[in-house]
């Protein structure tokens, strides 16, 4: 008898994989996986059904992607109403503690299982997208799904397929994209600059790390004071970073701090105490291209960061290189 359980666990991180790419949200991407498995379930009952599943793999992308589809036509709307700038949530990981020269590396076994690690300025770039450009695109460009497939996904033709595809190519590579190219070694001598250069508060060191065109986004969903349109340019993102991370250290009870993943990329997660008393905690995802900052996305949104690692008593400001 088929285990359809573990035949279909098989098939789920890429699923989850394909699924966020597609929705920017963690959430609504395990959301989509198991309204995948439940259509599975049902198909395998369904001797006609059943009889469409020539290749499992493929069947379970298309479902997957016909899913992601109609979310993301229904998520324009909920974001249209988004108190301030959107951020997808991020997926956080401790750094790993495999060899590398950078003296960091993500445990190999858990590369393997997190393939949903995406890079918060992809998923950020992929908002600008219409729902059928951001189907094609990420299951063509992303996954190599034959057009064929796509354009089935889409209820449209090979053709149409290829030039929704096409159309959000030249979105993601657009000039006005923040670029981010750096290796893990490059990422860390730059984001080990920055905290230096924010802990002392000097805004011309600051401005050695960041491209003239920076910019900074914040998230906060509403529940605390954020910039309710994106920082632009070296000077502005500066002296906001300043600011925002050069009073790190004058938090009462002071701040945990530490460099984790963040979709892969590295990062910063802080907790403090807010000056009303509450609780705050923070994820920041950076772009980094030819050695200098070209984004920075901070996540402070608490409904958006409900399952971050622990941080502990050693951890703290400035985090420990």
């Amino acid at each position: 008898m088929r285990d359809l359980a573990t035949e279909f666990e098989a098939e789920r991180g890429r699923l989850l994989a394909v699924a966020r790419r597609m929705l920017g949200s963690r959430t609504e991407a395990e959301d989509a996986v198991q309204e995948t498995w439940l259509r599975y379930a049902g198909a395998l009952a369904d001797p006609a059904a059943r009889a469409e599943i020539r290749e499992l793999s493929a069947w379970l992308t298309t479902t997957c992607a016909r899913i992601c589809l109609d979310v993301l036509r229904s998520a324009r709307v909920r974001r249209e109403a988004y108190p301030g700038q959107w951020l997808p949530e991020p997926v956080v990981s401790p750094l790993g503690a495999g060899p590398s020269t950078d003296g960091y590396a993500p445990d190999p076994a858990e590369r393997a299982v997190r393939t949903d690690q995406v890079g918060t300025a992809l998923l950020v770039v992929l908002e600008r997208l219409g729902p059928e450009q951001r189907v094609a695109f990420v299951l063509h460009d992303v996954f190599a799904v034959p057009f064929a497939r796509i354009a089935d996904v889409l209820g449209t033709t090979d053709v149409a397929a290829r030039q929704l595809a096409a159309r959000a190519r030249r979105a993601v590579t657009a000039p006005d994209v923040p670029r981010h190219t750096a290796d893990p070694g490059e990422q860390r001598r730059v984001l080990e600059a920055f905290v230096t250069a924010t802990e002392s508060g000097e805004l011309e060191q600051l401005l050695k790390v960041l491209a003239p065109d920076v910019v900074f986004v914040g998230d906060s969903g509403g529940h605390f004071p954020s910039a309710r349109r994106p920082v632009l340019g070296a000077d502005a993102v500066g002296r906001f970073a300043l600011g925002l991370f050069g009073q790190a250290g004058r938090y009462a009870g002071g701040v945990l701090a530490r460099l984790v993943l963040v979709d892969g990329v590295l990062g910063l997660q802080m907790e403090a105490v807010h000056s009303d008393g509450r609780p705050i905690r923070l994820v920041t995802a950076f772009a980094v291209d030819q050695g200098r900052i070209t984004a920075i996305y901070n996540q402070i949104n608490p409904e958006k960061l409900t399952d971050l690692p622990p941080l502990g008593a050693d951890d703290g400001w400035p985090p420990r290189w």
